[in-house]
């Protein structure tokens, strides 16, 4: 009787194992991805700095407007009183306004304080260095500027004269250099204010061809002129 209750008993439990229905494992648990976004510098803002209003009034029938801070300079206009010109800068000792030229409108130019009366926060203006003088003019000429003389009558002599002019006290220094393949020592020449100076060359010539000279201007800036003469004779 026992045996037949125990049979019966496991074989309930297999039916019971045999019906049970599986279970599905859960999916995975969905993650949910929070895109933060990068953080983007901004750009530096540099501030421009505001110039202060200073105006300049003229106090004479006339005024001179330079090149650079002071009478050695090249004069660039001439003012008519009444003119209330705008002053952008000044030099380091304040007896000079860089001001708007009102002849050429974007460009400055220099007026002496002595002369012109500022109205406003001078004191303030930045101070603008002096400018950088240059050479702005070569003139040169050869005397002869041809020549015709009999084949015997050599050698002649030619000379050649340049005329140079500066915008302001500088240091000149050049050289020349002839076709025929002469090349002069390193010359100077001293500017104390703007204006023109000259400077004196001569060759020999041993006969007749198509010559050239040329100048070359070393400081304060680099210029190249050239002259061209023939040299012709007859038997």
């Amino acid at each position: 009787m026992n045996h037949t209750l125990l049979m019966m008993g496991v074989l309930a439990i297999m039916l019971a194992a045999c019906g049970q229905t599986p279970t599905e494992p859960a999916p995975p648990p969905t993650l949910s991805a929070t895109v933060v976004p990068s953080a983007v510098p901004s750009p530096a803002v540099t501030a421009t700095p505001t110039l202060p209003q200073v105006t300049v009034q003229l106090k004479t029938e006339r005024v001179n407007c330079r090149f650079g801070p002071g009478t050695v300079y090249q004069l660039v206009n001439e003012i008519s009183q009444g003119r209330a010109l705008r002053a952008v800068g000044r030099n380091e000792a304040s007896n000079w306004w860089y001001v708007r030229d009102p002849g050429n409108p974007g460009g400055s130019c220099w007026v002496s304080a002595d002369v012109t009366e500022a109205q406003g926060e001078a004191e303030q203006l930045p101070v603008i260095p002096p400018p950088f003088v240059t050479v702005t003019k070569v003139d040169l000429r050869v005397e002869p500027n041809r020549i015709l003389v009999g084949c015997s009558q050599f050698p002649q002599t030619v000379f050649f004269e340049a005329q140079v002019t500066t915008n302001g006290p500088t240091l000149l220094t050049w050289k020349w250099e002839a076709s025929t393949g002469v090349v002069s020592d390193v010359g100077s020449l001293v500017f104390e204010e703007a204006g023109t100076q000259a400077i004196n060359e001569f060759y020999r010539i041993n006969g007749p061809n198509e010559y050239w000279v040329k100048l070359y201007i070393l400081t304060p800036n680099e210029k190249v002129e050239q002259v061209n003469f023939p040299v012709n004779c007859t038997p």
